[in-house]
């Protein structure tokens, strides 16, 4: 408990007194904000069947075999807006597709919430933004973001060939919403991806997520 508020503390630290604004303007969350479980380092990875932005059924069973990124997002979020006006988020994207990991953008906010958007709005913001997701999950009852335990975007999990979930948490160890290039930072599901590569343990495999709480139907 102590370590997670020194952890919250040198957060709000690095966010400066725009990210103070923030914090309360748009919900940043910093340590746990529900009570439900959440899913396990090294156990399978909770399964689920979604609707993504053109309709289509999308499960995460259809890419056992393959390594899947998860992440969640809204993007009126100045913490996500920062990651894909730097054109980060796609960056890594893009190199994920190159390697041939399957990277699932969720949307979890609720109808009238601050990041809802239907299948429409989903793949112009995709088209707009060049970023490069396999999917858009539209989450709008919030079920997919509760079995996850997500709580902010972003919020990211990584999920091994065989199904198994072996990262999640932050995106990097910069929780900004303006300043230095997020390039700069450690990129933890980059490492994540690196490691898996090379047969190598995931380190950290769970770190603090930070950013906008997430806009869940109440």
């Amino acid at each position: 408990m102590v370590r997670s508020v020194i952890q919250g503390r040198r957060m709000l630290a690095r966010a400066g007194a725009f990210g103070l604004v923030v914090l309360f303007a748009m919900g940043i969350a910093l340590g746990p904000q529900h009570a439900e479980a959440a899913p396990v380092l090294n156990q399978p990875a909770p399964l689920f069947t979604g609707t993504d932005s053109k309709g289509n059924a999308v499960s995460l069973a259809d890419f056992k075999g393959s390594i899947v990124v998860l992440e969640w997002t809204n993007h009126e979020c100045p913490f996500v807006r920062r990651h894909y006006e730097a054109r980060n988020m796609q960056a890594l994207q893009e190199h994920a597709a190159g390697a041939g990991v399957v990277w699932l953008t969720v949307v979890s906010s609720a109808p009238g919430e601050q990041g809802f958007v239907d299948g429409k709005e989903a793949d112009a913001l995709t088209k707009a933004r060049g970023a490069a997701p396999r999917a858009v999950i539209l989450d709008p009852s919030g079920e997919i973001g509760h079995a996850y335990a997500a709580k902010t975007t972003p919020n990211m999990f990584v999920i091994d060939a065989s199904g198994t979930l072996v990262y999640m948490g932050a995106i990097d160890n910069e929780p900004r919403v303006t300043g230095a290039d997020p390039a700069g930072a450690q990129n933890y599901v980059s490492d994540a991806l690196q490691a898996l590569a090379a047969g190598k343990p995931i380190t950290p495999a769970v770190t603090q997520p930070y950013g906008c709480t997430i806009k869940y139907k109440s």
